[in-house]
């Protein structure tokens, strides 16, 4: 196993693997992006992580008798109650199994009603805007919209939040999310599968559903539609469960999922994750098996943060074990942290080499030098792409270049 990486020669092959047009490339962005935009100390973060969700979630309800007792069987189970999606997961396996009678001391109606106040508080903490036009979802819906690409770009993301489709439509980069209509959009299978949508508009996948996705009793069956607005009434608002929808080959969820897999099986594809944990069993599933299939496909994954937790943080080992356990075993699964990163299975320190090359100097700018304690004088290098502003930093960088190459032909 090698003991360091070095980052120029890997920082150039993320920017040659983003210069190619007519390359399957994609996004998969998850909780830790909205993170990473800037906003005054009191304000921050204009949305929360998983965690900090949950504790809002269970703050607002505290008070609320059936929310105790849920999650009291939610413990007895040995699943986390501080984690609103191992909740909702949970409490929509109780839903399936209440027709008819009472479970976990639970009736339907009593487990219908915590659905809704659950849905609720989630829709009043993700219905925000962006601050203004310059974070980092505007930038990278900036690189997007700046080269003419033969394959459309892919965005898949977890997140139910609307940021990514506001920064789309700000910067007015069209794109398809897998919804027809205008009046009361529907989910149309056969254009996701089919793939028959112009090339120039950006492909959005939400995954985990949205928080304008509503779901109705159509002819005795359930329908999912898209409203311009937010539904913060309805009770079938769609978030992430580990519960195989009904209907699935209907429903967006198991969709997203074989439209991540084709993505990630098509040749040569290169897919960039950003703020995802590698704590989803059916997602890492999903990109293994995929990768398994394509050895020509790469997902690169950018961390936040050092390889392991420091002294002063909360937390003590390894900060991401699932991803490293993955990439350690599967060559064509990357793994960059701010410190160290996996790389064809073998782990390494970021260690800069000598280079005059002056080609290099935009790179070098991503290139942080990090003091070492009680070394006088020592340092070591940082790639610090795992923060999602940094990598759309990266991405805006790119525009000058492509359009100077471009120019050049």
């Amino acid at each position: 196993m090698t003991n360091y990486h070095d980052p120029i020669r890997h920082l150039k092959y993320l920017r040659q693997s983003l210069s190619q047009d007519n390359e399957a490339i994609g996004f998969f962005l998850s909780a830790g992006c909205p993170l990473a935009i800037k906003l005054p100390k009191e304000k921050w973060p204009l949305i929360p992580d998983v965690a900090a969700l949950t504790r809002t979630i269970s703050s607002a309800l505290s008070e609320n008798g059936k929310y105790k007792q849920l999650l009291e069987e939610l413990r007895k189970a040995e699943k986390d109650p501080e984690n609103i999606e191992d909740i909702l997961s949970f409490l929509r396996g109780l839903l399936s199994v209440a027709k008819g009678g009472d479970v976990r001391g639970f009736c339907e109606e009593e487990l219908t009603n915590l659905e809704k106040m659950i849905c609720e508080q989630i829709v009043s903490v993700l219905d925000v805007e962006l601050p203004d036009e310059e974070t980092p979802y505007h930038q990278l819906c900036s690189w997007v919209r700046s080269i003419d690409r033969r394959i459309p770009i892919e965005v898949f993301t977890t997140n139910y939040d609307l940021l990514m489709e506001q920064a789309l439509e700000d910067y007015e980069v069209p794109y398809f999310d897998g919804f027809v209509g205008a009046r009361r959009s529907f989910f149309d299978l056969r254009a996701v599968e089919d793939d028959m949508i112009p090339a120039h508009w950006t492909r959005l996948w939400k995954i985990h559903g949205s928080i304008n996705w509503h779901q109705e009793n159509k002819e005795g069956q359930k329908r999912v539609f898209r409203s311009s607005s937010v539904k913060k009434s309805d009770s079938h608002l769609i978030y992430p469960s580990h519960l195989k929808y009904e209907e699935s080959r209907k429903m967006p969820y198991l969709a997203l999922i074989d439209q991540l897999n084709r993505f990630i099986r098509r040749k040569s594809s290169f897919l960039l994750l950003s703020g995802y944990s590698f704590n989803d069993g059916h997602l890492n599933d999903a990109i293994l098996n995929a990768l398994k299939a394509n050895p020509t496909g790469m997902v690169l994954a950018l961390q936040f943060g050092n390889y392991e937790f420091g002294e002063d943080e909360d937390g003590t080992g390894e900060r991401y074990p699932n991803a490293y356990q993955l990439a350690q075993k599967q060559h064509n699964l990357n793994v960059w942290t701010f410190d160290k990163a996996i790389i064809g299975t073998s782990l390494g320190q970021w260690t800069a080499t000598q280079s005059n090359d002056d080609a290099d100097k935009d790179l070098k700018v991503f290139i942080h030098n990090v003091v070492v304690e009680d070394r006088v004088g020592a340092t070591l290098s940082s790639i610090k792409l795992g923060d999602f502003a940094e990598l759309t930093k990266f991405l805006k960088n790119l525009i000058g270049s492509t359009m100077g190459e471009e120019h050049a032909d």
